[in-house]
């Protein structure tokens, strides 16, 4: 990514969403930008794994975990599977888990928090749906822009 997330608001603030959340930076990449994919989940990951499973195209994983902390969504295996298929990144609103690791690896990690606690393995959740927190509307194939000051969608 080239500019900064400031610099394009400025520049095309009408055409994007901000996502008005509290976003803690895990991965070791801050700043990415790619196609939006989505999942939509609550305290399961099973249906993330899946996805970020297969090739990733350069995409931006984007989770709608209903704001919980409660249980981690992502942890380092997970994301070592998103890294090694090709994701750039992954914007969760929800919670990691192993937060050293994530922090090792090349990939643009961004949740509300983390916890050790293991989510469920149902696979219940939806997968390139329409997804709405934080303000902003996220659709699939939308641009998703994020670096140190946050994350901004087209819309």
């Amino acid at each position: 990514m080239t500019v900064s997330t400031a610099d394009l608001w400025d520049e095309r603030g009408p055409e994007l969403y901000s996502i008005a959340l509290n976003f803690t930076d895990f991965g070791d990449k801050v700043a990415f930008s790619g196609p939006a994919r989505t999942v939509r989940c609550f305290e399961d990951n099973a249906l993330v794994r899946s996805v970020l499973s297969e090739p990733g195209d350069g995409c931006v994983l984007v989770i709608d975990g209903g704001g919980s902390i409660a249980t981690a969504l992502m942890g380092d295996m997970i994301a070592e599977l998103a890294l090694g298929n090709g994701w750039v990144g992954v914007v969760i609103n929800g919670a990691v888990r192993d937060r050293e690791v994530l922090a090792t690896l090349d990939l643009g990690v961004k949740a509300l928090a983390s916890n050790p606690r293991k989510s469920g393995k149902t696979g219940e959740g939806e997968r390139d749906v329409v997804v709405e927190f934080g303000g902003a509307t996220i659709r699939p194939g939308a641009m998703v822009f994020a670096d140190a000051d946050g994350v901004v969608v087209e819309r």
